[in-house]
């Protein structure tokens, strides 16, 4: 197949190339699950799997087959491809290595697309229960085809909010202990998942209200911002500014709450001042 032309691509063309990538790995990562896989440190508690680097490899090299001048950031290899293309794919191949690595069946694959900077696709794959979150900008999100949109809960006393730590929780005192303290207090209940792609995801189907996390990556957050947004949720950074993927900080929320939970964080900040 002729490879596509990098500077005017379809968006039903990219989304096309993402879910297909996203199923293969997810894929990859049910047989590892099944035969066995080996596990390496990054830290005491970072972990890397030999799944993590097939699914990752399967990723990549469906896109460069497609889109050999698009610019490419995974989260083993870093930047694969260095160009001038305005397309950049942001690829986690396993969202919630811990989990895996446990057997505890909560994790991802997610894949973004940018292009200019801004994000157009978010695909993420939950291959243990069969279900495909997809969001194209201007186009809306979906679960295996069907439409999503974020919850009505408007009160922090009625909702179920979401967060995550970072592997560095042992060395940094910025390690969310504080908020989720604060958080659990307030809230009508409070989870820890694994996986930032897919607690993004939840926050979209309405299965959760709202989530922060600090000291995240781009590939937690590229595919599941689009998948956010285009079910009317709201993204901002602990200051309630406007967020990137390319800061550490995240609030998301049905958009009703955001408020409050901006106030949370606040007062989080001003104990610490």
């Amino acid at each position: 197949m002729r490879p596509a032309d990098p500077e005017n691509i379809p968006s039903d063309q990219l989304m096309t190339a993402a879910v297909e990538a996203a199923r293969q790995a997810g894929a990859l990562l049910l047989d590892y699950a099944k035969s066995g896989f080996r596990i390496e440190h990054k830290n005491p508690i970072d972990l890397v799997t030999d799944a993590d680097r097939a699914a990752e490899r399967c990723i990549v090299e469906l896109i460069h087959r497609q889109f050999p001048s698009h610019r490419i950031l995974a989260e083993e290899q870093g930047s694969t491809v260095q160009t001038s293309s305005p397309y950049q794919w942001i690829v986690d191949p396993l969202d919630g290595t811990t989990n895996f690595a446990h057997g505890f069946p909560f994790y991802s694959v997610s894949i973004g697309v940018e292009h200019d900077g801004i994000g157009l696709i978010g695909v993420v794959f939950d291959p243990t229960r069969n279900e495909l979150f997809t969001a194209q900008v201007g186009a809306g999100v979906h679960l295996n085809g069907t439409p999503l949109a974020v919850s009505r809960v408007n009160h922090l006393d009625g909702a179920l909010l979401v967060t995550g730590f970072s592997s560095d929780i042992r060395e940094t005192p910025n390690n969310n202990l504080d908020h989720f303290a604060r958080f659990a207090l307030k809230v009508q209940g409070l989870r820890r998942t694994g996986s930032a792609a897919l607690d993004l995801c939840y926050v979209a189907s309405g299965r959760f209200d709202g989530f922060w996390e600090v000291r995240l990556n781009p590939w937690d957050m590229a595919a599941g911002i689009v998948i956010l947004t285009e079910a009317g949720g709201t993204v901002t950074d602990f200051a309630g500014g406007v967020h990137s993927i390319y800061g550490k900080e995240l609030v998301a929320s049905n958009g009703l709450i955001h408020q409050a939970m901006l106030e949370v964080l606040r007062q989080d900040a001003r104990l610490r001042s």
